[in-house]
């Protein structure tokens, strides 16, 4: 957050994570999908006693291209519901071997559920030539079809649903159109929006009628860093709860940052600390006029 990067359109702020509700959305998709993968290998299993059996050696081709044809549906069907799990909970990219497996398990697994199949089919030396190669054609082309579809090409990441919160919450606070709002990070960003808000409300005067974006908390371990633990922040450094240590100001933004992502529950005694007018006090000048009538 060095002072001489360049001002991005995104504000980096509070890290996404996904909730309870979506975390469950996930768990229930993750477990479809593993049983529709368990019937896809189970079919490869059946397919593979079979040939063993020689029970294509001179005909059942309709049979084996049923098989092949089971395979692709299911390693296809787990795929879809695997890689929609992972836009409702998705991998970190910080984690390279877990983001990688994560996203692109679907395709993994499509390849362990032909790629026995179809060797055992290549290299059968009894099967009628004709059709071997018709089925080991079929199971191929499916084969390829089925990994295709269960790449994911652009994998969600908990970093690029940060910046798409933080870029939502920035679209609600300008009143600009929330292109960014997807459902994955909408809410999350309409909290961040909330605090700035209130924030913005509560430090008000005559000299800033908008508000301060100016809140203080307890300093990160390491200067410029993200908080081990959970802050609070405040709206002014003169705060009892902070006397005495060492603080960090910014924007709410830059609270965010540093894991100071609880707005302070005691706004109106804060006010009074800060020097800020409270809401009832500064409405008394305005009602003193009609009084006097």
């Amino acid at each position: 957050m060095s002072d001489n990067e360049p001002v991005a359109p995104v504000d980096v702020t509070k890290a996404w994570a996904a909730t309870q509700d979506q975390k469950g959305a996930a768990k229930r998709l993750r477990i479809y999908a593993a049983l529709a993968w368990v019937v896809a290998i189970g079919t490869e299993i059946a397919g593979i006693v079979m040939l063993k059996q020689h029970k294509f050696d001179q005909g059942n081709l309709a049979l084996l291209i049923g098989l092949l044809v089971v395979i692709a549906v299911f390693a296809i069907g787990g795929s879809l519901m695997w890689k929609k799990a992972n836009t409702h909970d998705p991998a970190s990219r910080a984690d390279g071997f877990r983001f990688f497996v994560q996203n692109q398990l679907g395709a993994i697994i499509t390849v362990i559920a032909f790629l026995p199949l179809l060797a055992l089919i290549f290299l059968d030396k009894d099967m009628d030539p004709k059709n071997k190669k018709i089925a080991g054609g079929v199971g191929v082309a499916l084969a390829l079809l089925a990994t295709v579809i269960g790449i994911d090409f652009k994998p969600p990441s908990t970093e690029q649903y940060t910046q798409d919160m933080n870029q939502c919450a920035a679209q609600i606070k300008s009143g600009q159109p929330t292109t960014a709002c997807s459902p994955e990070v909408a809410s999350q960003a309409q909290d961040i929006a909330r605090d700035s808000k209130v924030v913005a409300d509560a430090t008000k005067s005559a000299a800033n009628p908008n508000g301060i974006d100016t809140v203080y908390w307890i300093a990160s371990e390491k200067a410029g860093e993200k908080a081990s633990t959970e802050h609070v922040f405040h709206l002014c450094q003169n705060v009892s709860t902070l006397r005495g240590k060492q603080v960090s100001s910014g924007t709410v933004t830059q609270a965010y940052a540093e894991n100071a992502t609880r707005i302070t529950k005691q706004i109106p005694m804060e006010q009074g600390q800060c020097g800020f007018a409270a809401p009832a006090a500064a409405a008394a000048p305005a009602a003193q006029p009609a009084s006097a009538q």
